[in-house]
């Protein structure tokens, strides 16, 4: 690899952009693609659009020639924003999907290591933590509180963000209620669309371990395409 484009990758991946190597097998050329930064539609940006969002690196050919991307993602990370009993079943299973996972909850009566050991806790409010957690493509951000003190502002950072994926728990009159309210905040119909509420695929689940499965499959899903 040439030293400039070396340099222009490490810069990439330090600003957590999403990237891919593509080298031209049969010349040896080589060169970055942005395919989530661009319009520009073409064979080549769409093969490696689908490598990146496979998270796995991969071989095609463009217009007769191979071409080997080499995908450069930034972690996955998840933002939970209420230390209930749901987010101690979904934790295990995120960080087992591959999260970087952090609970956020300013009762430290609930955010706290006996209950979530080992969890990277924050106790901020959700909109202080936000404002400064920079969420990105790939960040899924839930709320569970049922507290519109603590979901509210999360929810209106969120949809100011390019966070691939929000969810919201709530009943069918929580969201109407939440919908009035983000209503008057400013936000629109397309930006409510993005959340996704009641939270969770719908597989029947009660239980808080049930919801958590229901919570990861469904952020799954959006990761990986296979639901808008």
């Amino acid at each position: 690899m040439q030293t400039e484009l070396l340099k222009d990758l490490q810069d990439a991946r330090r600003n957590k952009r999403q990237v891919v190597v593509a080298t031209y097998l049969n010349s040896g050329e080589q060169s970055l693609l942005f395919p989530f930064e661009t319009k520009e539609k073409s064979d080549l940006l769409e093969a490696a659009r689908t490598a990146l969002i496979g998270d796995k690196s991969s071989q095609t050919e463009i217009e007769g020639e191979p071409v080997f991307f080499n995908i450069f993602n930034p972690e996955l990370r998840l933002f939970i924003v209420g230390a209930v009993h749901i987010a101690q079943n979904l934790v295990p299973m995120a960080v087992a999907a591959g999260y970087e996972v952090t609970v956020i909850d300013p009762r430290r009566s609930f955010g706290s290591e006996f209950r979530f050991p080992g969890v990277t806790l924050d106790n901020r409010w959700p909109d202080e933590f936000l404002a400064d957690a920079d969420a990105d493509r790939r960040t899924a951000i839930v709320t569970l509180t049922h507290d519109a003190k603590l979901d509210d502002p999360a929810l209106q950072h969120a949809l100011r963000s390019e966070a691939f994926y929000i969810g919201a728990l709530g009943s069918t009159r929580t969201r109407e209620k939440r919908h009035q309210r983000l209503t008057r905040e400013g936000f629109t119909e397309d930006d409510f669309k993005r959340i996704h509420g009641p939270i969770g695929l719908d597989i029947g689940a009660k239980s808080p371990a049930e919801i958590a499965i229901s919570i990861i499959a469904e952020i799954t899903a959006v990761l990986r395409k296979k639901l808008s």
